[in-house]
């Protein structure tokens, strides 16, 4: 994937209120910094911010947390922030140090459009692959749940083996999401995706 730069980045990231510059203090106190107990779900690879932005502006009882590891794939959500959202939070970070930021407090990991990874040798670096998953096992408070979108059959197909491996419930199970779900919030490679008519694969996974 070719990032485009994004004029001032810096200054965008250095002055965002909702970008948190030293997510490992909050390690296990997200609630604090909301200043609530209220859920807390996280987007893992959030891209331009357009579903996460959408869920917080409709949900104020939920906690958002998106996370983007490109300087300038951050800054262009970032610009679409036009309102006070004190239930959004941003963090730029890799997603492999995420047990190093969250510890028991998280209830929903919602996995929207990653990188599929296509090549076997590369397997290990999905997002549902069992080195990602043993780490969400850290991070869950109670129940655990995973939302998973994607327009690759081969990364839906792995992913319905791996969480059934590691005992998760599956449902919601669709490989043509928009036939049976309408007025969704989409990401913008979600509605990218629908104009060119591709199938959206989707999923609930859940495990007690």
């Amino acid at each position: 994937m070719r990032l485009r730069n994004v004029k001032n980045k810096e200054d965008i990231l250095d002055n965002c209120p909702y970008l948190i510059k030293n997510p490992e203090s909050y390690k296990g106190k997200w609630s604090t910094l909301f200043d609530n107990n209220n859920p807390i779900y996280i987007e893992i690879g959030m891209g331009k911010g357009k579903f996460i932005l959408e869920n917080a502006i409709n949900n104020p009882n939920i906690n958002y947390i998106g996370i983007e590891r490109f300087d300038s794939v951050i800054a262009k959500a970032i610009k679409k922030i036009d309102e006070g959202l004190p239930n959004l939070k941003l963090i730029r970070m890799n997603a492999l140090d995420i047990d190093k930021i969250f510890s028991k407090e998280i209830d929903l990991i919602y996995l929207n459009f990653s990188d599929p990874w296509p090549k076997k040798r590369w397997y290990h670096r999905r997002l549902t692959s069992p080195i990602f998953l043993k780490k969400y096992e850290l991070l869950f408070k109670n129940v655990k749940r995973i939302e998973m979108k994607t327009d690759n059959e081969s990364l839906f197909i792995y992913s319905l083996e791996t969480l059934s491996s590691d005992n998760y419930h599956l449902s919601d199970i669709s490989f043509d999401y928009h036939q049976t779900h309408k007025d969704i919030i989409m990401s913008e490679y979600e509605m990218r995706f629908k104009t060119e008519g591709k199938n959206i694969y989707h999923l609930f996974a859940e495990k007690k």
